[in-house]
């Protein structure tokens, strides 16, 4: 029998090396680890995940939605009002977001203002009497018929309705010099029947006290009256003018129109040397 040649047998390895090559299985190098003392270990497979079939299925392009994306959803969906101001707060530490409602304040004096206004006011029915002495000499006997309104001050009289009365009654006069004088009302719940005074330096100090003054601002001067931008709550009965009360008695009645409380506006602002004694009388009547 004739021997191969050595080309003929170079031939014949390749082959035989071909075919081992191709019965070689392929093994993933992460399923079997050989550990330094040359014993292999298998991790074991996982479990195949079942899909329940009430999850419903999620687009592979649909990315998963967060807990804070959920709770987000969740509040605004349950608003029947137009949704309310949301405040989202991250804490620097922990890294946690959280979500915080932010109810309307609607005690706000600013969304009160925009309330519908008051219905107007009838106006007042005044006179005068000559009788000035012997108004004066009857009021210095009172407890509270004299008061003083000094310089540069605005005295107001606030006088609540009574329970028991229809209209409110006033009289004033004045030494020597003449005072501004007008009356506003105010559509407030009455608590209190007491008459209480306040006074400031100015007109424009008042707009400070929202509590008390019912005045936005200021226009004019008491010589040609004083017009004020009120507040929706107040009314005007009679704008400020300055009267003689240091001539006659000024007097004058305005029927109830509601329950609420006046308030007289004694104005001795436009005097900056001169205090005003004044001799003043108010009362309800039925």
């Amino acid at each position: 029998m004739a021997l191969p040649s050595v080309e003929e047998r170079k031939n014949g390895e390749c082959q035989d090396n071909d075919g081992a090559n191709s019965e070689t299985e392929v093994t993933n190098p992460d399923s079997a680890k050989t550990s330094p003392d040359g014993e292999k270990n298998e991790s074991p497979s996982e479990p195949a995940k079942t899909k329940s079939p009430s999850e419903p299925a999620k687009s592979p392009s649909e990315p998963a939605k967060s807990s804070l994306d959920k709770e987000l959803e969740a509040l605004l969906s349950s608003c029947t009002d137009p949704p309310p101001d949301v405040l989202m707060i991250q804490s620097e530490h922990a890294g946690m977001v959280d979500i915080v409602k932010v109810e309307q304040n609607t005690d706000d004096p600013a969304m009160t203002d925009k309330k519908a206004p008051p219905p107007p006011l009838r106006p007042p029915t005044t006179w005068t009497s000559a009788n000035i002495r012997e108004f004066k000499h009857r009021m210095a006997s009172e407890k509270h018929g004299m008061l003083t309104v000094r310089r540069g001050e605005v005295m107001t009289v606030r006088v609540p309705t009574h329970p028991e009365g229809k209209r409110l009654c006033w009289e004033f006069a004045t030494d020597d010099y003449d005072i501004g004088f007008g009356i506003y009302f105010d559509w407030t719940p009455v608590t209190s029947t007491a008459v209480t005074i306040q006074v400031s330096d100015s007109s424009d100090d008042e707009e400070e006290e929202e509590t008390e003054s019912p005045w936005h601002s200021r226009e004019g001067d008491v010589e040609r009256g004083s017009v004020y931008r009120l507040r929706s709550r107040y009314g005007e009965i009679m704008q400020v003018f300055r009267r003689d009360s240091h001539r006659e008695v000024q007097a004058g009645s305005h029927d109830y129109p509601g329950e609420g409380v006046y308030l007289l506006k004694l104005d001795n602002s436009y005097s900056l040397l001169r205090n005003k004694a004044l001799f003043f009388h108010v009362y309800y009547s039925s």
